[in-house]
């Protein structure tokens, strides 16, 4: 992928989010991109996130996809949402210390109010690590009662400054 292809996504400053939050001390701090009908994140796991030695915790694994197809819809479909179901297949040890790239995309739709998304999880040689699915939860706006209202209204901003679809 060309640089010019890459778009920045902007994201919420001073959440707690421990993927991608930016005031979260042990957090991921997760910056995305689209690049065509694609969300993506680059990362490169360290020993903090280890399972067995030099090996990323099949936990933050799940977690990098989890958030993945997370912004995938935020991007695409703008709505609040929280994740009703998710499959991973783990296909490769994912090994710590090495680039790795999360992609998301979105699955054709299913019945409201729920989304569906796809992620994979590749390696810098482009070899997939893990792939996972997700069945999401559309939350309409009114039924959000234990999101703060600064909170909606930061992520009704971000919704704005998409492009529509």
């Amino acid at each position: 992928m060309s640089e010019k292809d890459r778009i920045e996504l902007p994201k919420l400053q001073g959440h707690l989010c421990f993927a991608c939050g930016t005031a979260n001390p042990i957090g991921l701090d997760l910056h995305f991109y689209r690049s065509g009908d694609t969300i993506c994140t680059d990362i490169t796991l360290d020993k903090n996130y280890m399972g067995w030695e030099n090996m990323a915790h099949g936990g933050i694994i799940s977690t990098l996809l989890d958030e993945v197809m997370s912004w995938t819809i935020i991007y695409f479909k703008k709505v609040f949402f929280v994740t009703r179901r998710m499959e991973i297949k783990y296909i490769q040890p994912v090994s710590i210390d090495v680039p790795l790239i999360a992609k998301g995309r979105l699955m054709e739709d299913m019945r409201k109010p729920f989304i569906g998304a796809k992620a994979e999880l590749y390696d810098n040689k482009e070899m997939i690590l893990a792939r996972s699915t997700g069945r999401f939860a559309e939350i309409p706006e009114d039924e959000l009662s234990q999101v703060p209202k600064d909170m909606k209204k930061q992520m009704s901003l971000l919704f704005d400054r998409f492009p529509s679809s």
